[in-house]
């Protein structure tokens, strides 16, 4: 049977207590264009503002930070498209705890560099010949280190559910959240977060449409798998959710669902353009889901999680020239 009490609201609370101070409190921003389109009040957690440039950070600092002395002293691994590397990469380097990442080739540059400026030794593979996962374990064993997945941990979890906590607290009740979902982390964290202080809140979470084994584990309580999703929204690209994370989603999500790429990148455009915020791909699933019609609410409260802004500037240019239909939304 699936257990779904290996994280709950005590050990949210309990992170966000150790992690005080050394993780930024990040802001909430509302527009007026937005609240206009949707008749609802919108609050746009915006963790593109945390330290490192996602939520990440939150479940990366909580996890390190409790290892026993002799594990911190001989370090730790992890593997990561790139968010969760540098998370982890900071939080080592604040901890004084070594720290190599696992990161495929094709990782945005701009996240590789990151990492690397923050100490970290990292390791590429090809995601179409290596799993990532064994390939991390092998490191892991190899070097007799740590092994701090990115989302499949219950301290992880804990971590990152302080972002609803937080914006729960600014704001207060909340009638619907919406989250991104790669792996389950921050869904299953933001849910707990919710449901536990707001019962009557309504929690969904959002996946792109090409990497959707998450929405088809929670509609048919089986877990799915994707291999190798070929979307923009990189944070997402995880096989499936976790063996901690899936039966939390199960008992504290609402519903899943999807959006399309095109709908992902008019969504990052608007908001760059309207909030005047960079947000990358994957941050801006939550929103998408809400501005383009997905998920619908009428005079509302809705929080929603704009998980990460880690763009490669570079990439910008393509990215815009397949939405010759951009003016038009905006």
């Amino acid at each position: 049977m699936l257990q779904h009490n290996s994280v709950n609201i005590t050990d949210v609370q309990a992170a966000q207590k150790r992690i005080l101070g050394i993780v930024h409190r990040t802001p909430v921003l509302t527009s007026r264009i937005v609240n206009d389109r949707t008749n609802s009040q919108v609050f746009f957690k915006c963790e593109n503002f945390q330290r490192t440039g996602s939520f990440k950070f939150r479940g990366a600092y909580n996890a390190l930070i409790q290892l026993p002395t002799p594990e911190k002293q001989r370090g730790v691994v992890t593997f990561s498209s790139g968010n969760h590397g540098q998370a982890v990469a900071l939080a080592g380097k604040l901890l004084k705890i070594p720290t190599t990442i696992a990161m495929p080739e094709d990782a945005p540059s701009v996240k590789q560099a990151a990492t690397g400026d923050y100490g970290a030794e990292i390791i590429l593979y090809n995601r179409q010949k290596t799993d990532r996962e064994q390939f991390a374990d092998i490191l892991s064993r190899g070097r007799k280190i740590t092994l701090i997945p990115p989302y499949d941990h219950p301290h992880v979890v804990a971590g990152q559910g302080t972002t609803a906590l937080e914006l729960i607290q600014e704001v207060g009740e909340l009638d619907l959240l919406l989250v991104c979902c790669g792996g389950g982390g921050l869904l299953s964290g933001c849910a707990i977060a919710a449901k536990s202080l707001l019962p009557n809140c309504k929690v969904i979470g959002v996946e792109p449409a090409l990497a959707d084994d998450a929405t088809r584990s929670f509609h048919t309580k089986t877990l799915q798998t994707v291999k190798n999703p070929d979307t923009i929204a990189d944070g997402a690209r995880t096989p499936s959710l976790g063996q901690i994370t899936f039966p939390l989603v199960l008992h504290y999500v609402d519903d899943m669902v999807t959006v399309s790429e095109e709908a992902i990148l008019r969504t990052m455009f608007f908001l760059w353009e309207r909030l005047k915020i960079v947000v990358e791909p994957t941050g801006v699933l939550a929103a998408a889901a809400l501005l383009e019609g997905v998920v619908t609410a009428s005079e509302a409260r809705i929080g929603v999680i704009i998980s990460g802004g880690n763009v490669d500037l570079a990439q910008v240019g393509t990215l815009y020239a397949k939405l010759p239909a951009f003016a038009s939304f905006i």
